[in-house]
């Protein structure tokens, strides 16, 4: 089921780029900071931001893709321990969600899936910085990655739930885990607490999967992946301050997908 959801969403933002002069959506995983011009990115489980970028015609993943997903059920992970509350309404609702249970007038939404496509993140001070396909013909410099189960480790939400932030984290269950639950708007998520860190990727020991631009869903274990970390900047040169309060930690790739 997951893998067929993961082939929908790569067929689906394939039809759009093919309708968009080969350009996939602009990602909407980047946040305003306090009404002005300046902005950093967000995790790439984003699927509905808070704000809206100045420069940007959407907040919303369904504004682009709506009328290319009908069932809505497709962009949440089946294997996740739950659906998101307001999934369906979000959805019909784009650009003018407003989450009921919420005093914000706007409201994100973040998934279980991790969206790739025009998403820069931060790989390392010596590395270039992770560029996701940007146009469905690509260039070298950019990965083939569109979409991929969410695996990570030291995520705020972790904190919240275990009191530290020192876990792993994943949309695939994995023997041990148990819940970090949802929040109003966001998803929630399987995790093991791992005093230490993030050293034995084998731990989790689950298959996940990654959907890429030539149409195909490839799996990959927990061992197979690179840690890319969200970029507090434009240009993917800065990781997310370490004592910034809700820094969302690590996110792994797939080894063979940010190249």
């Amino acid at each position: 089921m997951g893998v067929s959801n993961q082939r929908q969403i790569v067929f689906s933002v394939t039809s759009y780029a093919s309708d968009n002069d080969e350009r996939y959506p602009k990602s909407v995983a980047t946040m305003t900071e306090f009404g002005n011009n300046t902005w950093h990115w967000q995790e790439p489980t984003m699927m509905t931001a808070c704000y809206r970028r100045p420069c940007l015609k959407h907040r919303s993943m369904s504004e682009f893709l709506n009328s290319y997903i009908e069932c809505t059920d497709i962009m949440f992970s089946p294997t996740a321990p739950e659906k998101y509350k307001y999934l369906q309404e979000s959805w019909e609702a784009g650009d003018n969600w407003d989450n009921p249970e919420t005093s914000y007038p706007t409201d994100s939404v973040c998934g279980t899936y991790c969206f790739y496509w025009d998403y820069i993140g931060f790989l390392g001070t010596n590395q270039r910085p992770f560029t996701g396909p940007r146009k469905s013909g690509g260039s070298r410099s950019e990965s083939k990655l569109l979409v991929s189960d969410y695996f990570g480790f030291g995520h705020w939400r972790n904190e919240i739930a275990y009191g530290t932030s020192e876990a792993f984290g994943s949309s695939v269950k994995f023997n041990g885990s148990s819940i970090t639950p949802g929040t109003k708007a966001s998803s929630a998520f399987w995790s093991l607490t791992e005093a230490g860190g993030n050293t034995n990727l084998n731990k989790p020991n689950i298959k996940l999967h990654g959907g890429y631009v030539d149409g195909h869903v490839g799996s990959y274990f927990t061992a197979d992946v690179i840690p890319m970390e969200v970029s507090f900047t434009t240009d993917g040169s800065v990781p997310y301050p370490g004592s910034y309060s809700t820094n969302p930690g690590i996110f792994y790739l797939p080894a063979n997908g940010p190249r």
